[in-house]
C-alpha cells in the first residue's frame, strides 16, 4: 500500500468516526425525554441484567403512585416503574416482551386503570410516552403495527424524523443525557412524583355491571397472562386508589372474572382508602394521581403485600444493587428541593 493511498484511507477513516461522533451528540441531544413513558423506557437498558425482582406496569398511575426508593428503603426490594401515561394493554404487552429481553421479575404488578378509562382502539393522546425511548428492533414495530393505524404512523416512526427540529425547544436535560451520564440514569427507577395538593371527594357508588372491558384490551391481558406465565413471573394485576366511577368499575367486574379464571391475585386498592389511611384532603394531586405524600403511604401497604411473597427478596447490601441505593438519594434531594422552594 502507498503512503498517498494510506493517507487517503485515514482521512476517509477520520471523517467517517467525526460523522458517526456528530450523529451520536445529535441523536443524544435531540432525542424526546420526558418522566412519564420515555425516560422509563430507556431507562430499562441500563439497568443491571437480570436485577429487577418487580416490575411495575401500566400507566402515569404506576410511576406516579408506586415509590421505587420507598419499597428499597422499607423493604430492600428492587423494583422499577415500567410505564407509560395512558398506556393502552396493547403496548404493555410489547413492553413486557421487551422487558424479558434484559431482566427476569419474579413478580410483575400490572395496573389495571387503562382498559378501565380508555376505551378506543387507537390511543393517542400521549402515545408519544409509550414510543419514545424504546429501541428500534422487531418487537416496537410489531408494537406500532398494534398501537397506530398505517396513515398516522409517519407521525411516530422513524423517531429521528419526527425529533430532529426540536432545536427551539431544548432545555438543560438534553444536555444530560450521554453515556457518561449513565450512572444517574441508572439511578432512575422510574418514580416520578407530583408535588401539587388538591383535595379531592370521596367516591361512593354501587355497581354490578361486568361489560367495561373493550375486546382488544381482553384479547391483550390473556396475552400479557399467558406470556408472563411461560416465562415464569407471578402477575398481580391491581387498581392503584383514584376518584373512581362506576363506569370503571363495570371493567374492574370483568377483571376479576378472568383473574379468577387464571389464578390470579387482583387487588383493587380503590376499596382500601381507610387501610392505605389515604387522606382525601392532603394525599392527591388530581382526581387520578395520588402526590408524593400519598404515594408514600400507598407504596408502604403495597410494600408489605409484596414483600410477604417468598419469591421477592431483601436485596440491601448486596452487590450490583448500589443503583437502588441512589434512586434513594435522588428522592430525598427531590423532596429537599421541593421544600427549600416551598419554605
Amino acid at each position: 500500500m502507498n503512503k498517498s493511498k494510506l493517507k487517503k484511507d485515514l482521512i476517509r477513516i477520520g471523517f467517517a468516526g467525526l460523522f458517526l461522533v456528530t450523529l451520536y451528540f445529535a441523536v443524544s441531544i435531540l432525542r424526546i425525554k420526558s418522566e412519564h413513558g420515555v425516560n422509563q423506557k430507556a431507562g430499562l437498558y441500563v439497568q443491571p441484567k437480570n436485577s429487577i425482582d418487580v416490575v411495575m406496569m401500566g400507566t402515569s398511575h404506576v410511576h406516579c403512585d408506586i415509590n421505587t426508593g420507598l419499597l428499597w428503603e422499607k423493604y430492600g426490594i428492587a423494583a422499577y416503574d415500567y410505564s407509560g401515561a395512558e398506556q393502552p394493554l396493547w403496548m404493555t404487552y410489547y413492553y413486557l416482551k421487551e422487558l424479558y429481553k434484559y431482566q427476569n421479575p419474579q413478580v410483575i404488578v400490572l395496573d389495571m386503570y387503562a382498559p378501565a378509562r380508555f376505551k378506543e382502539d387507537y390511543q393517542y393522546d400521549f402515545i408519544a410516552e409509550n414510543i419514545y425511548g424504546m429501541r428500534f428492533s422487531l418487537n416496537k414495530m410489531q408494537m406500532l403495527s398494534a398501537s397506530v393505524e398505517p396513515a398516522k404512523l409517519h407521525n411516530y416512526f422513524p423517531s429521528f424524523t419526527v425529533y430532529h427540529s426540536r432545536y427551539d425547544d431544548l432545555e438543560e436535560e438534553d444536555f444530560q443525557s450521554f453515556l457518561w451520564d449513565n450512572k444517574e440514569k441508572e439511578a432512575f427507577k422510574g418514580y416520578t412524583p407530583y408535588w401539587d395538593t388538591k383535595p379531592q371527594t370521596r367516591p361512593g357508588f354501587s355497581e354490578d355491571r361486568n361489560d367495561g372491558l373493550t375486546p382488544k384490551s381482553e384479547k391483550y391481558l390473556k396475552k400479557i397472562i399467558a406470556l408472563a406465565k411461560k416465562k415464569g413471573s407471578d402477575l398481580v394485576l391491581i387498581v392503584s386508589p383514584y376518584v373512581a366511577i362506576a363506569e370503571d368499575q363495570r371493567t374492574y367486574n370483568r377483571i376479576t372474572e378472568i383473574a379468577a379464571e387464571n389464578g390470579l391475585i387482583f387487588i383493587n386498592y380503590n376499596e382500601y382508602y381507610d387501610g392505605i389511611g389515604l387522606d382525601f384532603e392532603k394525599d392527591f394531586n388530581d382526581e387520578s394521581h395520588l402526590n408524593y405524600w400519598g404515594s408514600c403511604k400507598f407504596t408502604e401497604y403495597l410494600g408489605a403485600f409484596l414483600d410477604s411473597y417468598d419469591r421477592v427478596p431483601d436485596r440491601r447490601g448486596q452487590k450490583g444493587y448500589e443503583s437502588w441505593d441512589d434512586n434513594v438519594k435522588m428522592i430525598y434531594e427531590e423532596l429537599q428541593k421541593y421544600e427549600d422552594e416551598n419554605s
